[in-house]
């Protein structure tokens, strides 16, 4: 008995070690994407003097001199706005085909139907598309994690003293910083042959979920907020819970889930979710990309292509601020030794100000500077162009004001097809993430809904409609859309 519990504990080191060695390696072989996702926070935000140092981190840089101007004019925050709210538009309306042409195959697609367009709404779906639209918009990249919380729906009963819940889908948003795939060559979700998913968990919600006590520190994760240091914050009393998904293989035929934390392991068994297609046991994880890349697992934002431009454009403005300084406070010039250079650097040559200067040398004056340059200007124009060129966002979108050579309505409306038309495929990989969600939903209850269940939804003429299902009667999981991309 003591060799089986000795020969277990060893069993349980070693693929303690063996996770953390992976997830090491992945988090390590991701530095540079993850930096360049960090650098993008940073400039979303306002904070548009940084750069990925020689040493892989995100420093922002030093002033050449003192007096200079390091004044920030963010035109990616209003692009990325105009963005967001345009893909805010794409929320496409389900339904499921039939199977057949059998009154009851028509039947059964009607009720899958209503099942999915309740739990659209009942599961708050607009709002993790907004949140996961937010997060690709900016890195490039979002997630949808779509599980079963036995924990959520309503209360059946208690057993052991404990509440017991029928269960419910559960949906939610997921950072790309928290995603690890096996290969970052993996164009699709389908080709990752394993994943890992490490977020920061409060020591206490560890507790509650596996009855294992781990001890809480201050875990480091990133944000999109605009607080100091770089898009990163603290999160206290947590711990760093990983969870690894492995995909089906003759040696696991169900696949395998590995959950740790504190170098302890939680869980270790088959992958809990039938959500593939015919049957299968899938990684419970949907991607959604604004810019793909071909050969690459994460996708590309646009706020990367805009830093460059921005950067310029930041320098050119600053560089205009500095002449105008020039020539509305002026650089003066004294012979030395004539005055009090103490006080006219402190008060400069102020209205009525008495200069007293030495009998014999020359009164203190101001250095001609000229005017601007105009070349100044000519670039300020040119970068802001460029910003409508990349993006394909323009001014018209971002301030609602037309470009005074664009008066006639047909005009301005082909401009918005033209945005709209730019933004296209990122609108169709938010239509495709969704169809996927409403695929996995419809089988989560399939496997999990073994007692009868009430719904309510939306009937065809507007009121409200009760029904009653259980995954028998869910039969077809052929999702479809009911409109057009909206863009």
């Amino acid at each position: 008995m003591k060799a089986k519990s000795k020969e277990k504990e060893f069993f349980y080191e070693d693929l303690i070690n063996a996770l953390y060695d992976d997830f090491y390696s992945r988090q390590r072989e991701r530095g540079q994407i993850e930096r360049q996702w960090e650098l993008n926070l940073n400039y979303l935000a306002g904070r548009q003097y940084c750069e990925i140092a020689a040493n892989g981190e995100v420093e922002e840089e030093d002033k050449y001199y003192y007096w200079q101007d390091r004044n920030c004019y963010n035109h990616i925050a209003p692009i990325m706005d105009s963005r967001v709210a345009r893909l805010t538009r794409v929320r496409p309306v389900m339904s499921v085909r039939a199977s057949g042409s059998e009154e009851s195959d028509v039947k059964t697609a009607k009720l899958t139907t209503a099942v999915l367009n309740s739990s659209y709404g009942r599961l708050n779906i607009d709002d993790e598309i907004f949140r996961a639209t937010v997060w690709s918009e900016t890195c490039g990249t979002a997630f949808y994690k779509v599980t079963w919380d036995n924990s959520a729906g309503r209360k059946t009963g208690t057993k052991d003293g404990k509440p017991v819940y029928e269960g419910d889908v559960r949906v939610e948003a997921v950072s790309p910083f928290e995603i690890f795939p096996d290969s970052l060559c993996a164009e699709s979700m389908e080709e990752v042959e394993s994943l890992i998913h490490a977020r920061a968990v409060r020591a206490d919600e560890i507790f509650r979920a596996y009855g294992v006590a781990v001890n809480g520190g201050d875990v480091e994760v990133f944000s999109s907020g605009t607080g100091n240091g770089g898009g990163r914050s603290v999160l206290h009393d947590a711990v760093l819970l990983i969870e690894k998904y492995e995909r089906p293989s003759a040696a696991y035929p169900n696949g395998r889930l590995i959950v740790a934390a504190d170098k302890k392991i939680l869980h270790i068994g088959e992958l809990p979710f039938i959500n593939g297609a015919e049957g299968r046991r899938e990684i419970p994880f949907i991607s959604q990309t604004a810019i793909a890349q071909a050969g690459s697992f994460f996708g590309s934002s646009m706020v990367e292509r805009l830093i460059p431009v921005q950067r310029a454009y930041n320098a050119v403005k600053n560089r205009k601020q500095e002449f105008l300084n020039r020539l509305s406070m002026g650089v003066i010039t004294v012979e030395d030794g004539s005055v009090d250079t103490d006080d006219l650097a402190e008060e400069g040559l102020s209205p009525g100000k008495i200069i007293v200067y030495r009998q014999g040398t020359n009164p203190p004056s101001i250095m001609g500077t000229g005017n601007v340059p105009d070349d100044l200007s000519y670039e300020e124009d040119r970068l802001l162009n460029e910003f409508i060129l990349i993006s394909g966002v323009s001014e018209f979108s971002r301030s609602a004001s037309a470009n005074g050579a664009v008066t006639s309505g047909v005009a301005l409306q082909l401009l918005i097809e033209q945005e709209d038309t730019r933004m296209t495929a990122s609108g169709e990989s938010v239509r495709a993430a969704v169809k996927e969600m409403g695929k996995q939903i419809i089988r989560l209850f399939r496997q999990f809904a073994t007692g009868s269940r009430i719904m309510k939804s939306s009937g065809e003429t507007g009121k409200v409609e009760m029904f009653y299902f259980k995954a028998s009667d869910l039969s077809s999981d052929d999702v479809v859309f009911d409109t057009e991309n909206e863009l």
